[in-house]
Protein backbone atom coordinates (compact mmCIF):
# COMPACT_ATOMS: atom_id res chain seq x y z
CA UNK A 1 0.00 0.00 0.00
CA UNK A 2 1.37 3.32 -1.27
CA UNK A 3 2.66 5.41 1.78
CA UNK A 4 0.67 8.92 1.82
CA UNK A 5 2.81 11.64 1.11
CA UNK A 6 3.10 13.91 4.06
CA UNK A 7 1.79 17.29 2.51
CA UNK A 8 1.92 20.38 4.56
CA UNK A 9 -0.96 22.54 4.04
CA UNK A 10 0.03 26.72 3.94
CA UNK A 11 -2.92 29.23 4.69
CA UNK A 12 -3.50 31.54 1.99
CA UNK A 13 -1.76 34.71 2.87
CA UNK A 14 -4.06 37.44 2.37
CA UNK A 15 -3.59 39.85 -0.28
CA UNK A 16 -1.96 42.83 0.53
CA UNK A 17 -4.14 46.04 0.36
CA UNK A 18 -3.05 48.42 -2.53
CA UNK A 19 -2.72 52.15 -1.19
CA UNK A 20 -4.31 54.61 -2.66
CA UNK A 21 -3.11 56.68 -5.67
CA UNK A 22 -2.27 59.64 -6.42
CA UNK A 23 -5.52 60.78 -7.76
CA UNK A 24 -7.83 59.55 -4.68
CA UNK A 25 -5.41 61.10 -2.33
CA UNK A 26 -5.57 64.45 -4.29
CA UNK A 27 -9.35 64.14 -4.21
CA UNK A 28 -9.70 63.53 -0.44
CA UNK A 29 -7.53 66.51 0.18
CA UNK A 30 -9.43 68.70 -1.49
CA UNK A 31 -12.50 67.45 -0.35
CA UNK A 32 -11.24 68.05 3.37
CA UNK A 33 -9.98 71.33 2.42
CA UNK A 34 -13.43 72.21 1.25
CA UNK A 35 -15.21 71.32 4.33
CA UNK A 36 -12.54 72.96 6.09
CA UNK A 37 -13.35 76.64 4.49
CA UNK A 38 -17.34 75.77 4.49
CA UNK A 39 -16.79 75.24 8.35
CA UNK A 40 -14.58 78.73 8.52
CA UNK A 41 -17.07 80.76 6.41
CA UNK A 42 -19.80 79.18 8.75
CA UNK A 43 -17.89 80.20 11.76
CA UNK A 44 -17.91 84.23 10.21
CA UNK A 45 -20.78 84.09 9.82
CA UNK A 46 -22.20 83.03 12.83
CA UNK A 47 -19.83 85.33 14.27
CA UNK A 48 -20.87 88.63 12.21
CA UNK A 49 -24.83 87.81 13.17
CA UNK A 50 -24.36 88.01 16.37
CA UNK A 51 -22.23 91.32 16.24
CA UNK A 52 -24.97 92.86 14.31
CA UNK A 53 -27.25 91.69 16.91
CA UNK A 54 -25.46 93.12 19.60
CA UNK A 55 -24.97 96.43 17.65
CA UNK A 56 -28.61 96.61 16.83
CA UNK A 57 -29.44 96.08 20.36
CA UNK A 58 -27.40 98.58 21.83
CA UNK A 59 -28.84 101.36 19.03
CA UNK A 60 -32.00 100.30 20.43
CA UNK A 61 -31.05 100.71 24.12
CA UNK A 62 -29.72 104.06 23.77
CA UNK A 63 -32.19 105.78 21.27
CA UNK A 64 -35.81 103.76 21.29
CA UNK A 65 -35.25 103.07 25.29
CA UNK A 66 -33.45 105.89 25.86
CA UNK A 67 -35.97 108.04 28.19
CA UNK A 68 -35.41 111.93 27.92
CA UNK A 69 -36.65 114.80 30.07
CA UNK A 70 -39.44 116.59 27.94
CA UNK A 71 -39.44 120.22 27.46
CA UNK A 72 -41.90 122.97 28.51
CA UNK A 73 -42.17 126.77 27.48
CA UNK A 74 -44.04 129.33 26.65
CA UNK A 75 -45.15 129.86 22.95
CA UNK A 76 -44.09 133.41 21.35
CA UNK A 77 -47.44 133.95 19.63
CA UNK A 78 -48.85 136.52 22.84
CA UNK A 79 -52.19 138.22 21.96
CA UNK A 80 -53.00 141.14 23.87
CA UNK A 81 -56.58 141.54 25.19
CA UNK A 82 -56.50 144.02 27.76
CA UNK A 83 -53.21 146.13 28.01
CA UNK A 84 -53.50 148.78 31.07
CA UNK A 85 -50.34 150.88 32.35
CA UNK A 86 -48.76 153.34 34.69
CA UNK A 87 -46.60 156.09 34.56
CA UNK A 88 -43.11 156.83 36.06
CA UNK A 89 -45.37 158.75 38.94
CA UNK A 90 -47.55 156.14 39.07
CA UNK A 91 -46.45 153.17 38.51
CA UNK A 92 -48.92 149.99 37.95
CA UNK A 93 -49.88 147.71 35.19
CA UNK A 94 -52.87 145.12 34.28
CA UNK A 95 -52.16 143.10 31.26
CA UNK A 96 -54.56 140.41 29.95
CA UNK A 97 -53.38 138.14 27.07
CA UNK A 98 -53.48 134.56 25.50
CA UNK A 99 -50.57 131.87 24.46
CA UNK A 100 -49.30 128.47 24.41
CA UNK A 101 -48.00 126.29 26.61
CA UNK A 102 -45.85 124.05 24.81
CA UNK A 103 -44.73 120.57 25.70
CA UNK A 104 -42.41 118.94 23.45
CA UNK A 105 -41.80 115.10 23.65
CA UNK A 106 -38.81 113.63 21.95
CA UNK A 107 -39.26 110.04 23.40
CA UNK A 108 -40.50 107.11 21.73
CA UNK A 109 -43.72 107.09 23.76
CA UNK A 110 -46.50 109.64 24.97
CA UNK A 111 -45.63 111.62 27.98
CA UNK A 112 -48.85 112.23 30.26
CA UNK A 113 -48.53 114.78 32.67
CA UNK A 114 -50.89 115.76 35.83
CA UNK A 115 -52.15 119.51 35.86
CA UNK A 116 -50.02 122.16 37.32
CA UNK A 117 -50.05 126.17 37.87
CA UNK A 118 -47.85 128.22 36.00
CA UNK A 119 -46.39 131.20 37.91
CA UNK A 120 -45.63 134.61 36.37
CA UNK A 121 -43.58 136.76 38.59
CA UNK A 122 -41.89 140.63 38.63
CA UNK A 123 -38.83 140.99 40.50
CA UNK A 124 -39.59 138.02 42.41
CA UNK A 125 -43.57 138.41 43.51
CA UNK A 126 -46.29 136.82 42.08
CA UNK A 127 -48.46 138.80 39.91
CA UNK A 128 -50.44 136.43 38.45
CA UNK A 129 -50.97 132.61 37.63
CA UNK A 130 -52.95 130.22 35.28
CA UNK A 131 -53.47 126.50 35.34
CA UNK A 132 -52.17 124.27 33.10
CA UNK A 133 -54.71 120.95 32.35
CA UNK A 134 -53.59 117.45 32.43
CA UNK A 135 -52.51 116.50 29.16
CA UNK A 136 -50.70 114.22 27.04
CA UNK A 137 -48.00 115.03 24.52
CA UNK A 138 -47.22 111.96 21.91
CA UNK A 139 -44.29 110.63 20.86
CA UNK A 140 -42.05 112.64 19.26
CA UNK A 141 -44.40 115.38 19.40
CA UNK A 142 -45.07 119.08 20.97
CA UNK A 143 -48.58 119.21 22.45
CA UNK A 144 -49.68 123.21 22.64
CA UNK A 145 -51.98 124.09 25.35
CA UNK A 146 -53.75 127.20 25.08
CA UNK A 147 -54.10 129.55 28.37
CA UNK A 148 -55.10 133.09 28.93
CA UNK A 149 -53.31 134.86 31.77
CA UNK A 150 -54.24 137.60 34.08
CA UNK A 151 -51.19 139.38 35.31
CA UNK A 152 -51.29 143.38 37.61
CA UNK A 153 -48.90 145.11 39.97
CA UNK A 154 -51.30 144.80 42.97
CA UNK A 155 -49.14 142.80 44.95
CA UNK A 156 -46.10 144.54 44.12
CA UNK A 157 -44.69 146.62 46.67
CA UNK A 158 -43.56 150.25 46.49
CA UNK A 159 -39.99 149.79 46.40
CA UNK A 160 -39.93 147.85 43.17
CA UNK A 161 -37.99 149.77 39.98
CA UNK A 162 -40.97 149.44 38.11
CA UNK A 163 -41.26 153.06 37.85
CA UNK A 164 -38.28 153.30 35.51
CA UNK A 165 -39.16 150.20 33.50
CA UNK A 166 -42.60 151.89 32.49
CA UNK A 167 -40.23 155.13 31.51
CA UNK A 168 -38.73 152.82 29.49
CA UNK A 169 -41.43 151.71 28.21
CA UNK A 170 -40.61 147.71 28.58
CA UNK A 171 -41.56 145.07 31.24
CA UNK A 172 -40.13 141.99 32.16
CA UNK A 173 -42.23 138.91 33.40
CA UNK A 174 -40.97 135.74 34.32
CA UNK A 175 -43.05 132.22 34.36
CA UNK A 176 -42.22 129.09 35.52
CA UNK A 177 -43.91 125.77 35.95
CA UNK A 178 -43.27 122.54 36.72
CA UNK A 179 -44.69 119.77 34.91
CA UNK A 180 -45.03 116.03 36.28
CA UNK A 181 -46.30 113.05 34.75
CA UNK A 182 -44.86 109.88 32.90
CA UNK A 183 -43.08 108.45 29.63
CA UNK A 184 -44.84 105.55 28.65
CA UNK A 185 -42.86 103.01 26.09
CA UNK A 186 -43.66 99.77 24.74
CA UNK A 187 -46.98 100.07 26.67
CA UNK A 188 -45.12 98.17 29.19
CA UNK A 189 -42.77 100.72 30.92
CA UNK A 190 -43.07 103.87 32.48
CA UNK A 191 -40.70 106.21 33.41
CA UNK A 192 -41.30 108.87 35.39
CA UNK A 193 -40.46 112.45 34.27
CA UNK A 194 -40.61 116.14 35.22
CA UNK A 195 -40.52 118.78 33.16
CA UNK A 196 -39.82 122.56 34.43
CA UNK A 197 -40.79 126.10 32.61
CA UNK A 198 -38.73 129.02 33.24
CA UNK A 199 -39.17 131.81 30.71
CA UNK A 200 -38.28 135.67 30.50
CA UNK A 201 -41.01 137.74 28.68
CA UNK A 202 -40.48 141.01 27.93
CA UNK A 203 -42.74 143.02 26.71
CA UNK A 204 -42.44 146.19 24.34
CA UNK A 205 -45.09 149.17 25.88
CA UNK A 206 -44.82 151.50 22.90
CA UNK A 207 -46.09 148.26 20.48
CA UNK A 208 -47.76 146.35 22.98
CA UNK A 209 -46.18 143.23 21.65
CA UNK A 210 -43.76 140.81 22.94
CA UNK A 211 -40.12 142.45 22.52
CA UNK A 212 -38.29 138.80 23.19
CA UNK A 213 -39.17 135.55 24.70
CA UNK A 214 -36.40 133.72 26.58
CA UNK A 215 -36.85 130.28 27.64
Amino acid sequence: MAEKTNQQVYPFTPATKQPRNDEESGALTSEQELKRKKRIKLAISIAAFAVFQTIVILVFVLTVMRVKTPKVRLGTDVTFQNFSTGTQASPAFDLSFTTQVQVKNTNFGPYKFDSTIATFTYQGVTVGQVIIPMGKAGLRSTKKVGVTVNVNSNALPSTTNLGSELSAHVLTLNSHAKLSGKVELMFIMKKKKSAEMNCTMTIDLSTKAVQSMIC
